[in-house]
């Protein structure tokens, strides 16, 4: 029987940027200037946009994978990602629970394999699980991450 209090519902990403035009020059020019770093943002964005690697891995997860800026958190995300940005919080029935803090998430160095190396590991560490696997769903090995694929 699951514990659907520990089944993971959804995740949400919150970068440690502000979102919208001022908030994205803001953070290109500290990156430049090596003045700001986002982990998050270097998994899931090459030098112009989005990684295709990214979006992939978010199609075999299973799960939504929201993505939102400091700016764009509601209250209930501002709150368990407080001062802890960026990071990974997973949402289940018993509520959010921070699954990846900004140590776990900069530990990938931008590689979207090993981000969800340290998903699984930051899931099994929090006694989480992803929803039961689907007939049209299966785990596949990918470059060493457990990954769902559609059949």
């Amino acid at each position: 029987m699951t514990d659907h209090a520990r089944t993971v519902r959804s995740f949400t990403g919150v970068y440690h940027a502000d979102g919208g035009i001022r908030g994205e020059l803001s953070y290109v020019v500290g990156k430049l200037l090596g003045r700001t770093h986002c982990g998050l943002c270097d998994i899931t964005h090459g030098p112009l946009r989005r990684k295709r690697q990214w979006d992939g891995f978010v199609a075999r997860l299973g799960v939504s994978f929201h993505l939102v800026h400091l700016d764009e958190r509601d209250s209930t995300i501002s709150d368990v990602s407080q001062g802890n940005t960026p990071c990974v919080v997973a949402h289940t029935d018993a509520g959010p629970v921070l699954v990846m803090n900004p140590h776990q998430v900069d530990a990938a160095n931008g590689d979207v394999a090993t981000f969800a190396d340290l998903l699984r590991q930051a899931l099994t560490q929090h006694a989480l699980d992803l929803p039961a696997l689907t007939a049209r769903t299966r785990v596949v090995s990918d470059g060493g991450s457990d990954l769902r694929r559609n059949l």
